[in-house]
């Protein structure tokens, strides 16, 4: 009798897509069959809403399947998903990653095991970064370095969802990449929750630009390697000093900034100042003249003035932002910023982030303009699509070998990406 792989569906961080390559692996070992499992993203109300709609959508396209849920909604909020009649299983985020887990849902044994397996992230101290090398595309690898976060920004619930900050030793991850540099892979990208607090919790409380120094210097035959999201406040010596000197390193970052007034700052309970950012992204330029910089900013923070959003607006043009991803602030319950009482109007929020992303958008046409007549290597994501190393998207009118690293010369800039 054929037997039906499970089907799963991936929502939220690259995180999450990271763990999800680990889930299929640890199913497949289990036998696990006939289910669906959909691993969910917390970080807004919104994101919840998806995944329950999700659940449904999936509940409808499979309805002899076994409905497993996990991830971070799982995590923060097992009642939500266990009250859903669609939902047979729901997993926390160590959970899943656990192959006895797996074990338990293999098809002779689902309807015996207990329904919620959802324990104390808090408790869990180390990653599951063995389980893969990493995920990708034929063009770039993704390797988890660090999960969990320590700080408690007052409009994030992330950490309820993935715990308190853990490192993959330097070692692990220097395997790791030697082997996804043998198995051709141009570009491996470093991702985490709060990737600048990597090694705080390893013998000797090494830094991320001591983990970045050390790949470089160790793995000679890696043409390129990306740090995803940074703390820049928490940026070290050794990250600048890559920065300066590792052309490996690709010359863009993309920063957690959040806001440009100071007064938000300290009610978000972040651990910079707008003064700060500016520094960090003056010095880092002054080290790298050709980088660039992505963000993630909040508009409508529980607060928030005209004022204090015109100095998150004047920030852009600052600190000279390219790529920014903008969020409209979603109260999420469970969060400090949920609590406070002067909550922004929806039609104020969606206004203003218009007008953040109007200025990132004017931004990335500045800095693409710049690129026209440069020379680029651009790595293909696609025959007809790939990146600079500043991360500016390129079409090709001749297809290329995807994974490639393609020496071009832009002439044109059509829909928001140079055309060569």
């Amino acid at each position: 009798m054929a037997t039906t792989p499970p089907v799963f569906a991936t929502l939220g961080c690259r995180l999450n897509a990271y763990e999800t390559e680990a889930m299929k692996r640890l199913a497949d070992e289990a036998g696990v069959e006939s289910a669906v499992v959909v691993n969910t993203c917390a970080v807004t109300a919104e994101a919840v809403r998806k995944a329950r709609q999700e659940i449904r959508k999936l509940r409808r396209e499979n309805p002899d399947a076994k409905v497993i849920v996990t991830g971070c909604a799982a995590q923060t909020e097992p009642e939500t998903f266990a009250a859903m009649d669609e939902v047979d299983a729901v997993i926390g985020n160590h959970e899943k990653m656990e192959p006895a887990t797996w074990a338990g849902l293999a098809p002779d044994l689902i309807g015996e095991t207990e329904r919620v397996q959802v324990n104390d992230i808090m408790s869990v101290t180390e990653t599951a970064s063995h389980l893969i090398d990493g995920f990708g595309t034929r063009s770039r690898a993704y390797v988890q370095v660090q999960n969990g976060c320590d700080h408690r920004c007052t409009f994030c619930i992330i950490p309820y969802g993935r715990g308190n900050s853990r490192s993959v030793p330097a070692g692990v991850i220097v395997e790791q990449i030697k082997r996804l540099v043998d198995k051709g892979f141009n570009e491996v990208v470093l991702t985490g929750v709060d990737l600048t607090s990597w090694g705080a919790d390893l013998p000797g409380e090494p830094r991320l630009g001591d983990l970045i120094m050390r790949i470089l210097r160790l793995v000679p035959d890696l043409p390129r390697l990306r740090i995803s999201s940074i703390d820049s406040i928490e940026a070290d010596d050794n990250l600048m000093l890559a920065i300066a000197s590792e052309p490996r390193l690709m010359p863009h970052l993309h920063l957690s900034l959040q806001h440009g007034d100071d007064l938000i700052l300290k009610r978000m309970k972040r651990r910079h100042l707008r003064d700060d950012a500016i520094a960090f992204c003056e010095e880092a330029r002054r080290l790298r003249p050709d980088i660039t910089f992505g963000a993630d900013i909040i508009a409508g923070f529980p607060t928030e003035t005209d004022a204090h959003f015109e100095n998150s607006l004047k920030l852009v043009e600052d600190c000279d932002l390219t790529w920014l991803h903008v969020f409209p602030y979603s109260k999420r319950e469970g969060t400090p910023a949920a609590k406070i009482p002067t909550q922004i109007n929806g039609t104020i929020i969606k206004e203003r982030a218009a007008r953040l992303r109007a200025a990132g958008d004017a931004q990335a046409h500045q800095h693409l303009t710049a690129q026209l007549g440069q020379e680029h290597r651009i790595l293909m994501e696609n025959p007809n699509m790939g990146r600079t190393e500043q991360f500016a998207e390129v079409s090709f009118q001749t297809a290329q070998v995807e994974g490639s690293i393609v020496t071009a010369t832009a002439t044109r800039i059509d829909d928001h990406r140079l055309v060569v």
